[in-house]
């Protein structure tokens, strides 16, 4: 990449593995967010297989300006034609897990997922099942915390993660808060590979643990399921 202190995180695709049936529509482009520049890079690897070039560079003010977030991580294509990128706080460096929305096509910032004053109060990496209606996202620690490395001050001071955020896909709002009891900063977290499965796993950096979240009839919990595991619910 031809700048510096970019610190390259989760890659995603254009297009979306929903978008299989449509001729119209190939995995060309490779989206590439930048943690600490909030830069986006979008690279061509369609053209020339073998020489993939870049093609755009979303600079940060672009999403400063539209979103008031920063510290991009995690990038997922969605069904709409958009690309979906997860954020660890906004501009001063403060907590704030929102999504920055671009065009699939054009790569032009077109705003936030979430509604305004919905993100959540950290954030890191995110993953739906839009036949369950549901998104999860994980939570690190704010940039300012983190970005000048790891202190175990700040993990007694309750400074980084260990929460679960569910969201209602279509309302594009947290309607549940799961506490990880025996994970500290959860991570990466996944949904089975199968596009009817309401549970998965996400891995907890800081105390080491895998713990598996499932639906249990309306809410999610997580197993197993102490009382104190459900902080908030709404519907």
């Amino acid at each position: 990449m031809p700048n510096l202190k970019d610190e390259l995180h989760h890659s995603g695709w254009n297009t979306c593995s929903s978008c299989f049936g449509d001729s119209t529509k190939s995995r060309t482009k490779l989206v590439l967010p930048s943690l600490i520049s909030s830069r986006i890079y979008v690279v061509d690897v369609g053209s020339e297989p073998r020489a993939p070039k870049l093609h755009k560079v979303i600079e940060p003010k672009d999403i400063h300006a539209k979103c008031e977030l920063a510290f991009l991580h995690t990038s997922h294509c969605l069904a709409s034609g958009e690309v979906m990128i997860s954020s660890l706080g906004d501009v001063k460096g403060n907590g704030k897990g929102g999504f920055v929305l671009l065009d699939g096509e054009t790569f032009e910032v077109k705003g936030t997922w979430e509604r305004p004053g919905g993100a959540a109060p950290l954030g890191y990496d995110f993953w739906y099942q839009p036949r369950h209606n549901v998104m999860i996202s994980t939570e690190w620690a704010a940039p300012n915390v983190l970005r000048d490395g790891f202190n175990p001050a700040d993990v007694e001071a309750g400074l980084y993660g260990s929460h679960l955020y569910v969201w209602d896909w279509q309302r594009h709002e947290i309607v549940q808060t799961l506490s990880l009891k025996d994970g500290l900063i959860p991570l990466e977290i996944r949904f089975l590979h199968n596009p009817d499965a309401a549970q998965g796993f996400v891995g907890c950096a800081l105390s080491s643990t895998i713990q598996r979240f499932y639906k249990n009839e309306v809410t999610y919990a997580l197993w197993p399921s102490p009382p104190s595991s459900l902080v908030s619910s709404s519907t």
